[in-house]
């Protein structure tokens, strides 16, 4: 075969290859305009990051992510419709198509976000790491003292792993119970089923503060793992991936920024700073490029607010929690959140 025929034939391949990867682009989002909603996954009921309420709305700081989503997307926070899943249920959801994002306390790993199906956009809604939660009964300390114990643990998590390793390393002894729900695994805690209860250690002060006597139970000093939690979406869809990621850290740029929920429609207005111009679409056609409307970061913060406002509101001092920003303060405020810029 003479060298321009096999040219000819190799680029006709490379083009149809683009063809068959680019189909996809842009199609969740056309299909989200088209049914006129989003579909979140968020966990089975976890205090802080989603959990329903007395009217059966769904609060915490994973669904108010899908809501900035919505809010960006249609300019509308409430266009968004949420399935609660188990650990087990979570990733098939995605991956069959039954929900259009994961936002669900979920830790990206190597595995989860290139061999699965699935791709995390790197917007990183809660830095957490594993630890203990037990009874001040127990009269241990230090999880290093939890040699014997009985662990429950709920089921695929990466939290099994990460015990796995620790007790390993530190030449402990453990038997694991594991459970498909957190209320199931809180419920044996409390009976005695088990000594301890391993988890993240946001879901364990949740699921304390779910107890009957929260006061009787202590989370101990270590955290063993490193557990960056945030949302998921489907491989493939470069566009769709690209508006989560954005609209994450369009949150974490408005806190920086000073602009709040109260005072974000008049900086749009009156913002002589050409970042915060940048951002909230005063200047330059930025939403664009995303397939948004110019006002994006406009909606996401009047309708659910900047990343501290809904960190204080599900987690920190405005919460039954009451977490410390820790890791999840701002950069220039001793914690890790830093966003790339708007521009």
């Amino acid at each position: 075969m003479n060298r321009l025929k096999l040219a000819g034939l190799t680029l006709a391949a490379t083009s149809l290859m683009g063809l068959a990867n680019g189909a996809s682009a842009g199609a969740t989002l056309d299909a989200i305009q088209k049914k006129g909603f989003i579909q979140c996954g968020v966990s089975d009921g976890l205090p802080g990051f989603s959990v329903p309420d007395a009217h059966g709305k769904i609060l915490g700081i994973d669904a108010d992510v899908c809501r900035a989503v919505a809010a960006a997307v249609f300019g509308d926070a409430s266009k968004v419709k949420f399935s609660q899943l188990n650990a087990k249920e979570r990733f098939t959801a995605l991956q069959s198509g039954e929900i259009d994002i994961l936002s669900r306390n979920t830790t990206m790993t190597s595995s989860r976000d290139a061999g699965m199906g699935m791709k995390f956009p790197g917007f990183i809604a809660y830095y957490d790491g594993v630890g203990f939660l037990v009874n001040k009964k127990l009269g241990v300390k230090s999880a290093k003292e939890l040699d014997g114990a009985t662990l429950c643990i709920l089921a695929g998590t990466t939290t099994e792993l990460n015990v796995s390793d620790y007790f390993r390393a530190n030449k402990l002894k453990y038997s694991p119970i594991t459970f498909d729900t957190s209320d199931e695994s809180a419920k044996s805690l409390e009976s005695g089923r088990c000594d301890v209860l391993s988890s993240d250690k946001s879901q364990l002060y949740a699921q304390r503060s779910k107890l009957a006597h929260p006061e009787e139970y202590v989370v101990l000093p270590e955290t063993i793992s490193k557990e960056p939690l945030g949302p998921i979406v489907r491989n493939g869809d470069d566009d769709w991936l690209a508006i989560v990621r954005w609209v994450g850290y369009a949150m974490l740029n408005a806190e920086e920024a000073g602009i709040t929920s109260k005072n974000v429609e008049a900086q749009a207005k009156t913002s002589k700073n050409p970042d915060v111009a940048r951002l909230l679409g005063a200047d330059g056609e930025y939403g664009k490029d995303l397939k948004l409307r110019k006002d994006w970061v406009v909606q996401i913060v009047k309708q659910v607010g900047n990343y501290g406002e809904v960190f204080e509101r599900n987690l920190g001092k405005g919460s039954p929690l009451q977490i410390d920003r820790g890791l999840n303060a701002l950069w220039n405020n001793g914690g890790i959140q830093y966003a790339p810029p708007v521009r």
